[in-house]
């Protein structure tokens, strides 16, 4: 043992008086170390919290510039929806045929994914109530409706007239007993036909095709109501890619039942590339903004994503006047103003009636 070793030791232990003052000493001069030390690590705390924070900003930002840009993407393709349709069916396919195969495929596509997901379709028996108007009304009588009526008349027109759906869907919730809805909002329902008064007297102002069309598609606007009501009832207690799956597969076969002529005699080789082209856009579009949109509604909202959605069928009608060559008449375009009036004024507030789901 060394000397310095040894005297430190026999002092500190031999003689108690000495011991505790240089304890003292030695913590009084290691004190300042930790105190420094302490403080720092206090900045690092700091300093990490602060980065966390912008982090989470940039990253809420980032995530809110994205679900806009999904809505964004999701509301061009619906308007698309629209032209293509449109040059499908004056192309070539037969309005029935078109709609039920292209349904039947989105519906195989979203079971699919359903059960990967999810493992099972199964929805409860009381569920039934709501699935069957879903699916014959929201499914196959819009499905009859639109695109008869966009055979009828231009896919501009008929993109207007769906501007009417938001009325729609509010009426027939106070019908049901599901919502009150305010004055304000009647006045709004009296605008929006007074619009669509206005796209019909654009068309000729007598019973021809073009108005033939005009009819139709009112009725398909109503009816794809039904289904987001009556869907959306479904999703109160399931997930929305499970209704979507169930909903669609059940309209999707008694639409094909009905279509079966049309495909049986449909010269499917003989079709034009680009009616094929704008099928499977459709195709495409169907299942892409069904999962686009409910992943737009889980970051943003509803109310926020409805915003977005009224904009397509206007998108649409320009779409339908750029790429084909449309024409929109000075009341059409009145009647198209109008209908926007009406959707601004049936954003007040509505008052929610509460009603089970039994």
């Amino acid at each position: 043992m060394s000397v310095g070793v040894g005297v430190g030791v026999g002092v500190g232990v031999g003689d108690p008086s000495l011991g505790p003052r240089l304890r003292w000493a030695d913590t009084a001069r290691h004190r300042p170390v930790r105190s420094a030390s302490l403080a720092g690590r206090s900045e690092i705390r700091t300093g990490a919290r602060a980065a966390r924070t912008a982090a989470a900003r940039v990253g809420s930002r980032f995530s809110r510039a994205s679900s806009e840009l999904i809505l964004i993407v999701t509301v061009l393709l619906w308007s698309g929806s629209y032209t293509a349709t449109r040059y499908a069916v004056t192309h070539g396919f037969e309005p029935l045929a078109y709609s039920a195969v292209r349904f039947f495929i989105g519906a195989v596509v979203f079971v699919v994914v359903v059960l990967v997901r999810e493992g099972s379709i199964r929805i409860e028996r009381r569920d039934i109530l709501y699935l069957i108007p879903a699916a014959l009304i929201g499914v196959v009588l819009n499905q009859v409706t639109f695109t008869y009526s966009i055979s009828y008349a231009t896919a501009a027109t008929v993109a207007l007239i769906f501007g009417t759906l938001p009325i729609f869907t509010s009426v027939l919730t106070r019908m049901l007993g599901w919502e009150q809805l305010t004055r304000r909002h009647w006045i709004a329902t009296g605008v929006s036909f007074g619009g669509v008064a206005l796209v019909a007297l654009g068309v000729g102002g007598q019973l021809s095709a073009d108005l033939g069309g005009v009819l139709l598609a009112i009725a398909a606007s109503a009816s794809f109501a039904a289904f987001s009501v009556f869907a959306g009832r479904l999703m109160q207690r399931h997930s929305a890619y499970r209704v979507s799956a169930v909903v669609v597969l059940a309209g999707a076969i008694p639409l094909l039942l009905i279509a079966s002529p049309q495909i049986a005699r449909l010269d499917w080789a003989g079709l034009d590339p680009l009616a094929w082209a704008a099928f499977a856009y459709i195709v495409f579009m169907f299942i892409t903004t069904t999962y686009l949109w409910f992943v737009a509604l889980e970051r943003v909202g509803a109310s926020h994503g409805t915003l977005w959605a009224n904009l397509q069928p206007f998108i649409g009608a320009l779409l339908a006047v750029v790429i084909l060559s449309e024409g929109l008449g000075l009341f059409q375009i009145l009647g198209g103003v109008v209908i926007a009036i009406s959707i601004l004024l049936s954003r007040a507030r509505r008052q929610p009636v509460a009603a089970p789901l039994e």
